[in-house]
């Protein structure tokens, strides 16, 4: 078998939990963390059980006819003869590793030349594999890493390729917050939909969360630091006080100082409940220091 590309991790930076319904979403691939196809050395080796079932989800799709052009018989081979996905990518942490084993599994075994599908089918494929482990799937993180670029989701759902500004290296900084916790993402997402059966919820959702998410993805995309920050922190205060039950109980105290000293603010990243939190800072330096337990990743300076 021949060197398999590699896939990265993602990151969504904006658009947790409201893209579900309503608004727009920003996601980047995160080359700090990627994985590729392999065999496994020896095949004495037990047979991967994640990549197992997966190949059996994958069969059953055939035999339902809702997977076309895929060669399902070479993948549950190779499985067979120690196939597996060598990751650095933490799983249960939001940034996309059933994404980036997706995105490996269908450029490899679809019978078709990804290179060659409209991005809407592309998405459609990775969904498919993808919702047999979250149950179901926007397909969003597997073209993230396939295409290995930032994609934007529009209000009406459309998808499409776009070019992060090059900020000047400044004081001020976009990071990652490691809170050390796996989570799972389903039982989440549930609780948010729950939630939104709530007239009261569902309209805030519908109006300041959306309103802020749409303020900071501008921002970003256009270098309006000032106004980056501001929506940030707005995202910020809204998920403090209408989706606390997101946000992992030991870093409730330091979301809110970050808030109360303005040295930094804090959001979820992805689904919450464990994984990494997004901050920003003006002054990075300041940042740190009240972080100085914490493992944080910078992301952009500026």
């Amino acid at each position: 078998m021949k060197e398999e590309r590699s896939f990265t991790s993602k990151i969504l930076l904006f658009g947790e939990y409201s893209v579900i319904k309503y608004s727009q979403a920003l996601a980047i691939p995160y080359p700090l963390f990627e994985g590729r196809l392999k065999f496994k050395r020896s095949k004495s080796t037990l047979i991967d059980s994640e990549l197992k079932a997966l190949g059996q989800f994958v069969k059953k799709c055939v035999e339902d006819e809702v997977l076309e052009n895929f060669d399902e018989n070479s993948l549950a081979f190779d499985i067979g003869q120690g196939l597996y996905f060598d990751s650095s990518i933490p799983q249960g942490f939001g940034v996309g590793s059933s994404g980036a084993l997706c995105a490996a599994i269908a450029e490899r075994y679809s019978r078709v030349d990804l290179k060659t599908m409209e991005i809407p089918k592309l998405r459609e494929l990775f969904a498919l594999l993808e919702s047999h482990f979250h149950g179901s799937s926007s397909g969003f993180d597997p073209l993230v890493s396939y295409l290995n670029c930032p994609i934007l989701v529009d209000s009406k759902k459309d998808l499409k390729q776009v070019f992060i500004p090059e900020y000047e290296t400044g004081e001020s900084c976009l990071f990652l917050l490691n809170t050390g916790r796996a989570r799972r993402t389903e039982p989440l997402v549930n609780l948010f939909l729950e939630k939104c059966k709530s007239e009261d919820f569902d309209k805030l959702c519908r109006g300041p969360l959306t309103e802020a998410t749409h303020a900071c993805i501008a921002a970003f995309l256009e270098g309006d630091q000032k106004s980056l920050f501001d929506q940030f922190r707005r995202l910020s205060e809204f998920q403090s006080s209408h989706m606390s039950a997101m946000i992992p109980k030991l870093f409730q105290d330091l979301w809110q100082l970050g808030l109360e000293s303005d040295d930094f603010a804090l959001k979820l990243c992805g689904a919450g409940g464990g994984g990494f939190l997004l901050g920003i800072s003006r002054d990075f330096d300041a940042a740190r220091k009240q972080l100085a337990h914490h493992e944080i990743r910078p992301l952009f300076y500026f």
